[in-house]
C-alpha cells in the first residue's frame, strides 16, 4: 500500500453500510480541512485505499505515522473505533489542544467508540448518535452502490454539520471563560451575571466545586433566573441549596401568591432554577430563600 502514489488530502473508507465511526471521522478530518470532499473513495479495494492520505475503518493496519486508522484488526487491542483514532491524531499532530480534544470526545466521540466497539448499547427509548447515523443507511439490503454512497455523504453532512455546532459551541464558551472568572474572584454566596452566557462548564473548570457560591442570577431572554448552583458538574441537576418546597412547580399567579413577589414566573418542580419577571424580583427570590435557611 506505500508504494502508490498518494493523492493529497483524500479520505478512503470501506463501502456498503457505514457507521457513526468511519462517518465521524471523516467529518473531523473534513472539520479541520485536512482532506477535501470530493476526494473521499469509499472501496474495499486495497490498491484503490493505496493512494488515498487517509484511510479508515477499512485495510487492518492502525498507523498515524502512515495515516491508517483501523481498529477491527486482532492486533490492536484499543478502546478506539476509527473516529476516536482520527481525534486522537487530531491531538497529537498538534491540530487540536488537550482541552478541545476533550471536549469533542466527551461530547460525542466517547460514545461513538463504545458504541461501535461492543462496549455501550443505546438504551430502550434513547436515540444515540450512533443511532441516528445508522438510520441514515438505506433500509433496503440490495440498495445498490449508488444508493449506499448517497447515503453516505448524506449522513457525512449531518455528522459535520453538528461536528461545526459543537465547534462553535466550544469557542463561546472559551470566549466567556474570563467573564466567568472574573465573577468568581468577586462573588462568593451569590454571582450575578449582566448577560446571559454558559457558564457550567467554565465554572467547574475553574475550581467551582471549591467555590462557596450557591447560587447565580442571570438574564435569560427578557426576563431573570435564579439557578441553585450544583456541587459538582458530573451532578449539575442536583443543587446546593434548592428552591423553597412550596414553590415546586409553581407558575405565575400561584407562584406570586406563594412567594408574595409579583414578578414571579416559573419554579421548576426539581426546584434548581426559577425564573423572573426582573432582576430585583430575582434578588427578592434570594432572599426569601435565605431568610428561610435561618
Amino acid at each position: 500500500m506505500e508504494n502508490e502514489p498518494i493523492r493529497p488530502r483524500s479520505f478512503g473508507t470501506h463501502d456498503g453500510s457505514f457507521h457513526a465511526d468511519e462517518v465521524t471521522a471523516c467529518a473531523l478530518l473534513l472539520l479541520f480541512d485536512l482532506i477535501d470532499k470530493e476526494e473521499i473513495v469509499r472501496s474495499r479495494d486495497l490498491k484503490e485505499l493505496s493512494s488515498c492520505e487517509y484511510v479508515c475503518d477499512v485495510g487492518g493496519i492502525y498507523d498515524p505515522k502512515i495515516k491508517r486508522f483501523d481498529h477491527h484488526q486482532l492486533d490492536y487491542s484499543g478502546s478506539l473505533s476509527s473516529a476516536g483514532m482520527i481525534l486522537k491524531y487530531l491531538k497529537t499532530s498538534k491540530i487540536i489542544d488537550e482541552k478541545l480534544y476533550n471536549y469533542f470526545n466527551r461530547s460525542l466521540v466517547m460514545g461513538v467508540d463504545a458504541i461501535d466497539n461492543g462496549k455501550a448499547a443505546p438504551m430502550v427509548g434513547h436515540c444515540s448518535f450512533s443511532s441516528l447515523i445508522a438510520n441514515f443507511v438505506p433500509a433496503r439490503h440490495d440498495s445498490n452502490a449508488k444508493v449506499f454512497n448517497a447515503a453516505f455523504f448524506q449522513a457525512l453532512d449531518f455528522c459535520l454539520g453538528h461536528l461545526q455546532r459543537l465547534l462553535e459551541k466550544y469557542h463561546y464558551i472559551q470566549e466567556c471563560r474570563g467573564k466567568i472568572q472574573a465573577v468568581m474572584k468577586k462573588q462568593e454566596k451569590v454571582m450575578i451575571f449582566e448577560e446571559s452566557m454558559p457558564w457550567i462548564e467554565s465554572f467547574f473548570e475553574l475550581g467551582g466545586e471549591k467555590h462557596p457560591a450557591q447560587f447565580i442570577i442571570m438574564p435569560t431572554g427578557d426576563q431573570w433566573k435564579l439557578r441553585g448552583i450544583p456541587p459538582s458538574y458530573d451532578k449539575r441537576m442536583q443543587v446546593r441549596v434548592p428552591m423553597p418546597k412550596e414553590w415546586a412547580g409553581l407558575i405565575d399567579d400561584e407562584l406570586k401568591k406563594k412567594s408574595g413577589i409579583p414578578g414571579a414566573i416559573f419554579c421548576h418542580k426539581g426546584r434548581f432554577i426559577s425564573v423572573w419577571e426582573t432582576k430585583e424580583d430575582a434578588f427578592k427570590a434570594l432572599e426569601y430563600i435565605q431568610r428561610k435557611k435561618k
